[in-house]
């Protein structure tokens, strides 16, 4: 089903946001960037709108929490009603609007740049509204930031995008640091975990989509696999000890499992894993309205194949753009239908919208059909 909104008629809008696969969408267009919309897309309907002290970099949110990101400001909000819980003010420099939230909302933990010149990480937990912890995680700024789907790990990119690691949360020790490239800097786009955790995607700037594996190497799985290339890593690892520091780290760190060599360049794309008709797969969406899919072999990963190609879909006449244009416009008033407290009055969503199953990607009235 085509997502079509109220306002089909601006082609400004540079945030979309939905909650899972319900009815709520989240919404900032170029000709009011201070503003965000809520709309409920299947009735065709604003619910409210909110508006800043500055422009809107980014949103996110679960079933529990809204958060709005401003550059040296984020705000809180409960989902249900809206109303605004907390304010932290001051944050350093975050001239991206990068931030991420956790989509258990049973700790909805929230992380965000720590530092405008290193990669410090913030974590707070958007429940309790209390701070977590802070995560040394890179020299250089901050690139890009993910949890994945429990909230118990976190994933980070610097600025110059050649290491990525990973850290349990809340306790902020390191689990992983993988190496993306080693002969150039690029600019990391999007991270983003699989739904079992057992792996971790990688976009940038460059052509290549990394896929990294989560495992833990243990002396008795490398007795088990004399293989030559754990041969090899067992004599790098003895020689390890007596080479500085900076080149020994770069030894232990482990790299790419699977690989993407994507047709584009130059533009900018975002990258998931995803499990399609019960089988993983890569998905990798450009700005220019393609979505690619790629098999991942699980085992033995390597290159992966391209499946399918999905262009840009051209528009049509949904059930929700025909209940909008049918609508009555909503109230300009900044906050429309707030109380007194600075909430909605009623919900936001009905409760069984939050009660709703992921987002099957097997649905053919809701994605494109897929042919392995």
């Amino acid at each position: 089903m085509a997502l079509a909104l109220p306002f089909v008629e601006c082609p400004e809008v540079y945030i979309v946001e939905r909650l899972f696969s319900s009815s709520l969408v989240v919404v900032v267009s170029l000709a009011t960037p201070r503003r965000m919309n809520v709309y409920h897309f299947k009735k065709g309907t604003e619910i409210c709108n909110y508006s800043y002290s500055n422009n809107i970099l980014s949103v996110r949110l679960n079933r529990q929490r809204l958060v709005v990101c401003l550059e040296e400001s984020i705000y809180i909000h409960n989902i249900k009603d809206m109303k605004l819980l907390k304010t932290l003010l001051n944050t350093p420099s975050n001239p991206t609007g990068l931030c991420a939230l956790s989509v258990n909302h049973g700790n909805s933990y929230l992380a965000y740049p720590g530092s405008a010149t290193h990669g410090e990480i913030i974590v707070y937990d958007a429940n309790n509204l209390s701070n977590v912890t802070m995560i040394p995680a890179h020299d250089s700024p901050l690139a890009a930031v993910t949890f994945n789907t429990s909230g118990t790990k976190l994933a980070s990119a610097s600025e110059k995008g050649t290491v990525i690691r990973v850290f349990t949360v809340p306790e902020g020790h390191k689990l992983f640091e993988f190496r993306r490239g080693m002969k150039r800097y690029v600019s990391i786009s999007s991270l983003s975990f699989s739904a079992d955790g057992q792996f971790l995607c990688a976009s940038s700037n460059t052509e290549t989509v990394h896929i990294f594996k989560l495992e833990q190497h243990t002396p008795n799985q490398e007795e088990e696999s004399p293989t030559w290339s754990a041969y090899v890593g067992k004599m790098f690892t003895a020689a390890s000890t007596y080479l500085p520091a900076q080149v020994s780290d770069m030894m232990h760190q482990d790299r790419a499992f699977a690989t993407v060599r994507l047709d584009m360049i130059g533009l900018k794309n975002v990258c998931a894993m995803a499990t399609v008709q019960k089988l993983p797969r890569l998905l990798v969406a450009s700005s220019d309205g393609h979505l690619y899919i790629y098999n991942v072999d699980p085992q033995d990963g390597g290159e992966c194949v391209l499946l399918e190609e999905v262009p840009p879909q051209p528009s049509s006449q949904s059930y929700a753009a025909t209940v909008a244009l049918s609508s009555t416009p909503p109230s300009s008033s900044t906050l429309m239908g707030y109380s007194e407290d600075g909430g909605v009055k009623g919900d936001v969503i009905p409760e069984h919208e939050f009660a709703e199953g992921p987002v099957c990607l097997d649905d053919e009235d809701e994605f494109p059909s897929f042919s392995p």
